[in-house]
């Protein structure tokens, strides 16, 4: 079972080599997971950078890391409610659907969130959210 949740920023860290990357390899070595949400996320940004999310895919599968050492995680119905519940108490601080839909899988799994997004400080919620820089 994954030990902590990536959100997109700490991948897309990870994956541009920009600091906190270390951080998040060694999180990738305990194994982690990431919401479907927030995958795709990484992939659009990985195609606005000019890159192809295909062969990241397949590069990140041939090195053993996407299915193994990252798991990708649906996400559920319930997850769908308390993305739609988390709405209120996070628009102040802008946070997208995106980052809610990791905040809601963090819940579910009751395990901790790794991201670089400083503003999730600001958040009140049971919940361990670490930062990578």
């Amino acid at each position: 079972m994954s030990k902590v949740v990536l959100d997109a920023s700490a991948m897309l860290a990870y994956l541009f080599d920009e600091d906190g990357a270390d951080f998040v390899e060694t999180a990738l070595n305990d194994d982690a997971c990431m919401g479907a949400i927030n995958w795709a996320e990484v992939l659009s940004k990985v195609e606005d950078k000019g890159h192809s999310s295909n062969n990241l895919t397949r590069t990140l599968t041939e090195q053993g890391l996407l299915g193994n050492s990252l798991t990708i995680l649906d996400t559920t119905e319930n997850d769908a409610q308390l993305i739609a519940q988390l709405r209120l108490q996070t628009k102040q601080l802008g946070l997208s659907l995106g980052d809610r839909a990791c905040l809601a899988l963090g819940m579910r799994l009751k395990i901790p969130i790794l991201t670089a997004d400083i503003v999730w400080n600001d958040l009140s919620l049971d919940l361990l959210i670490q930062q990578i820089r």
